[in-house]
């Protein structure tokens, strides 16, 4: 018997998301229910609004989320009804090319649930990321509900599921930061700050956080940032420049996605150096570089997806850093809201007033 819940839903492109009742099925028979506690409130659920990406509306928004199992499949295993969960956005098939070349942190066929959830009239509602967490309850393949420690609270345990997981990955995986490194991160918000614990956390000797905002500076001290650039009225590639010994530094991660933001770090970079992007860029957006300067410079230029992570593998291990005082999960929340506050948490966003607002349930 469908379970009948209220969720925050965009009925189509670029109107304000409504609160609706939908219909969440019984679970297939590698699903799960999970009853939602706290769902984060991440750019990407603004970029299914706006339709940027794609136009498959109407969308039942957030993915950034935590909460209880409630129902399992017949043939789900490692599950079960009472099991505090954070939910991913990549759940390995096990089955695909790069599964099977032993890389599931790229799985190119990841799982959902097979069931949809629909509006009240029967009209089926795209997932966003394929979790749909804006709601009471949300249906999602069995591989997208991590089991994590019921210790950590909801509202900050849910950031592993994306932005958090997202920069601390980009540093840590992608980017392979090792100790002893000099790492530059541009953009200080959810991602960015993920980024620079990460790389604090892997051993980087300096770390320099770079955002046009003085407070969001402040706030990237707080998660290891040894110094901080405003690239407002100072040229951030010549700041880092001067603050590497006229190098540049081995690892810089672009958490912003913009043209001009990935110049900036591909030039920022010291010879051989690594640039990671993890921002992601609007659809529209190119980027021009003189083929010479990509030869003679060297290094690697690295996409990161979702922080190449195995969710099963990393996540667990982020509640466990956060659980032991390492990883300061509860900072990245800057306020909580209810479903119905969603649209002035995305103001908010946009604004850059914040690093999560998280909608609680």
């Amino acid at each position: 018997m469908p379970y009948e819940v209220r969720a925050a839903v965009a009925v189509e492109k670029g109107a304000p998301a409504e609160v609706r009742t939908i219909l969440v099925p019984d679970p297939g028979p590698e699903d799960v229910l999970v009853a939602v506690q706290a769902c984060g409130v991440c750019h990407t659920d603004l970029h299914y609004r706006e339709g940027a990406v794609g136009d498959d509306f109407p969308y039942l928004l957030g993915h950034e989320a935590a909460g209880v199992v409630e129902a399992v499949g017949p043939q789900v295993t490692g599950l079960a009804p009472g099991d505090y969960v954070v939910l991913a956005w990549r759940a390995p098939c096990g089955r695909c090319r790069s599964c099977r070349r032993g890389r599931p942190w790229y799985c190119f066929d990841s799982r959902n649930a097979a069931r949809p959830m629909t509006l009240l009239d029967g009209t089926p509602l795209t997932a966003a990321l394929g979790i749909g967490a804006f709601a009471e309850k949300t249906l999602v393949a069995a591989g997208q509900a991590v089991k994590v420690d019921p210790a950590a609270r909801p509202e900050a345990a849910g950031l592993i599921g994306c932005g958090v997981m997202a920069g601390y990955g980009a540093a840590v995986h992608t980017g392979a930061v090792g100790s002893g490194d000099t790492v530059a991160v541009i953009g200080c918000g959810g991602v960015g700050n993920a980024a620079i614990a990460g790389a604090s956390r892997a051993g980087a000797r300096r770390v320099i956080a770079i955002d046009l905002d003085d407070g969001k500076l402040d706030a990237a001290e707080r998660f290891g940032a040894t110094d901080t650039v405003n690239s407002r009225g100072t040229d951030p590639v010549e700041a880092v420049r001067g603050l590497t010994g006229g190098h540049g530094a081995d690892v810089v991660i672009d958490a912003v996605g913009r043209p001009e933001t990935y110049r900036q770090g591909f030039y920022m970079r010291d010879l051989a150096g690594t640039l990671v992007q993890v921002g992601v860029p609007e659809p529209e957006t190119t980027i021009e570089l003189p083929l010479l300067d990509l030869f003679s410079r060297g290094g690697a230029l690295k996409s990161s997806w979702y922080g190449d992570c195995l969710p099963s593998r990393d996540f667990p291990v982020l509640i466990d850093l956060y659980l032991s005082g390492k990883l300061h999960l509860d900072r990245f929340v800057t306020e909580t809201v209810g479903l119905g506050d969603l649209e002035a948490a995305f103001t908010r966003m946009q604004r850059g007033e914040v690093l999560r607002s998280v909608v609680t349930l």
